[in-house]
Parts: structure tokens; sequence; C-alpha cells
């Protein structure tokens, strides 16, 4: 039994950064993510997902990362933002910003832009939206485990969210650095589960 689904809370589903410049091999500015991703099949999970929040009329939030072409609100202050300024990836107008078709957002989602920063709650209008459509519940699902998983995890608790992880909706570059991250921190934090058991608990 997920505990904040079963006693009615008002879900949201988040997808983090599940964009063409992140998953496709050819484009990707860390292949290793894609390739992992591919392998655990996160945006067939997250479709799965998508069609039952939005038979239930619950709200959807993407949160992807999309860049000036003159990078010129990025601060260079970490490794993921030196790649991505030398590479001049995942900017307004290219197809790094997509999302694959099959979990496009529709007119009714909520799209959640941000250039600069790690952590979709940071410097962007989530969790005033969230809020104020009386969300208490946050499913988690997207990329990256290591980096935005899991500070979107930590900031969701300090808001006063509760959380849910679909595990099998969430991936990393790292396979056991993935695992590690689940078992010995997410887990303190969230309900790590599965997308069947989250489409069960929506009923």
């Amino acid at each position: 039994m997920i505990k904040s689904l079963a006693n009615g809370q008002k879900p949201a589903l988040i997808i983090n950064e599940v964009q063409i410049g992140l998953l496709d091999k050819e484009r990707a500015i860390f292949p290793a993510l894609a390739e992992i991703a591919a392998e655990r099949n996160i945006v067939v999970n997250i479709a799965e997902l998508i069609a039952a929040f939005r038979a239930k009329g619950h709200p959807i939030f993407y949160t992807p990362a999309t860049n000036r072409p003159d990078m010129a609100d990025k601060k260079i202050n970490t490794m993921i933002s030196a790649i991505s300024a030398k590479l001049r990836n995942m900017v307004t107008g290219s197809p790094d910003i997509e999302h694959p078709p099959e979990i496009a957002p529709r007119p009714e989602d909520f799209v959640i832009q941000r250039g600069a920063g790690l952590i979709a709650f940071h410097g962007s209008a989530l969790d005033l939206t969230l809020r104020r459509m009386g969300v208490e519940t946050v499913v988690i699902t997207g990329v990256s485990t290591n980096v935005a998983i899991a500070g979107m995890t930590i900031a969701a608790v300090e808001f006063g969210y509760h959380a849910v992880i679909p595990e099998d909706c969430i991936a990393g570059a790292d396979r056991e650095a993935h695992r590690i991250i689940v078992e010995h921190q997410l887990r303190m934090l969230a309900t790590i589960t599965s997308k069947d058991e989250v489409i069960a608990a929506l009923g």
C-alpha cells in the first residue's frame, strides 16, 4: 500500500528532464544515462503513469531543462553546467529540449521550465503552482537518480509534500550508484515503489 495515495492526499505526477537531449544516445552529453534509461524502459513506464493520471484527472507536471542559446544565465559552478555550456546543449529551439512523442505534454498539462540550476523546485514556479492546486503528494519520475531526482526528493519533503518514487520510472548514469542512492538515501525520504503499484493505488 502507498500510504500517501491510499489516504487520499491529492497527487501530482512530475516528469523531470525526460528529453531527447538526455535520452537520445546520439545527442546525450552523458551517453551512459541514455543507455541505462533505455535499458530500464523508463519512457514506456512513465507513459503508463501518464495515462493513469489523466484517466483520474490528476495534474501532470513536466520539469524540462531549457537553456538560453547564449547560456548567459548559467553559473559554471558544477561539472554538469560546464559540460552543458561547452556543448551548448538543451537550448531553446533545438531538438534536445523536446520530449519523446509518447510522453509529450498536452495543453492541459503543466510545463515548468528552468534554464539554470539542477533542481526543478528551485528558481521555478513548481512549488507555488502545486500549493495553489492543493497537491499533497508528488510522484517523481525521470532523470537523473544521483542529481535531479535525489535533489528534488529532498526539496519536496522539505516543502512538506509526501514523495513517491516509482523506481522503474527513474534512471541514473551508473547502475550501482542508482542502487545505492535508492536503497540508502531515497528510501529514507520517499515511498519507493513501482509504476504498477502507483497505478493500482490510484484506483
